[in-house]
């Protein structure tokens, strides 16, 4: 597992000269567009929202003693669960939105590392392409809210904490890089197959979404940069997982 979270990580190298390279900067804006606004109008209705929830959930705890650690436990959790949220909103929003755009980009990689372009791949339109990613996203974002609301849950408790933050961020990044795998094998796959690609991929997943997550924490230029270099990593991977599999190639 820690060896393909390597290989997910170490595919960004060389991510900038591919994009050059072909000229992909072009397919890119219109994404950067629907990044911007949807990080804009998450995080600022998260912000606006913030204060409300902590004071909600305080609210419970009706009892004189312990008054002001139930308000501080009710900050942290609301603060938590916020971030999360917004983070796992924000990707899976931006992800199924811009599939139309980012599948032409993959399919272009996909031609270069290859040197020919594949003839029998799923033949998909815009409009497929768009339903093709708000039906996995929203599958994914599901399966992430599940799993997510218990582990900040299990963050409260003392000492182990830090384990839920770490294994949290695992999580967030696993379905950002499934996300951007995606682009790829929409052209190979069939709904229910990708899902046991990545599944059998997993590693892979987590190590494109691990620096998909980091690069949200750099101000503005995260923005711009995220999708470009992730779906970029992501094909290049995928694309020599299938070659692996004998699938392309």
């Amino acid at each position: 597992m820690i060896k393909n979270i390597l290989s997910g990580i170490k595919a960004y190298s060389g991510t900038l000269k591919i994009i050059s390279q072909l000229g992909l900067w072009k397919y890119f804006w219109i994404p950067i567009l629907i990044s911007f606004a949807t990080a804009i109008l998450i995080f600022s209705s998260a912000y606006a929202l913030s204060d409300n929830i902590g004071g909600f959930l305080s609210q419970w705890w009706t009892w004189d003693w312990g008054k002001q650690t139930a308000i501080l436990i009710s900050e942290i959790f609301s603060g938590l669960l916020i971030i999360a949220l917004g983070l796992i909103l924000y990707k899976h929003i931006v992800m199924a939105l811009s599939a139309p755009f980012m599948s032409p980009v993959s399919d272009k990689i996909e031609a270069h590392l290859l040197g020919k372009q594949i003839e029998n791949h799923r033949d998909t339109n815009f409009t497929q392409q768009l339903w093709r990613g708000i039906r996995i996203n929203l599958r994914n974002l599901s399966m992430e809210i599940l799993l997510t609301i218990p582990i900040i849950l299990i963050g409260l408790i003392p000492v182990i904490g830090l384990l839920s933050t770490i294994l949290l961020f695992l999580v967030q990044g696993y379905y950002a890089g499934f996300g951007n795998m995606d682009y790829t094998l929409e052209r190979h796959f069939k709904y229910s197959e990708s899902i046991k690609f990545v599944s059998r991929n997993k590693g892979v997943a987590i190590g494109n979404g691990i620096v998909f997550m980091l690069f949200l924490f750099i101000p503005v230029i995260g923005v711009i940069l995220v999708l470009p270099l992730s779906v970029t990593a992501a094909t290049v991977k995928t694309v020599e997982l299938l070659k692996l599999e004998r699938e392309i190639g």
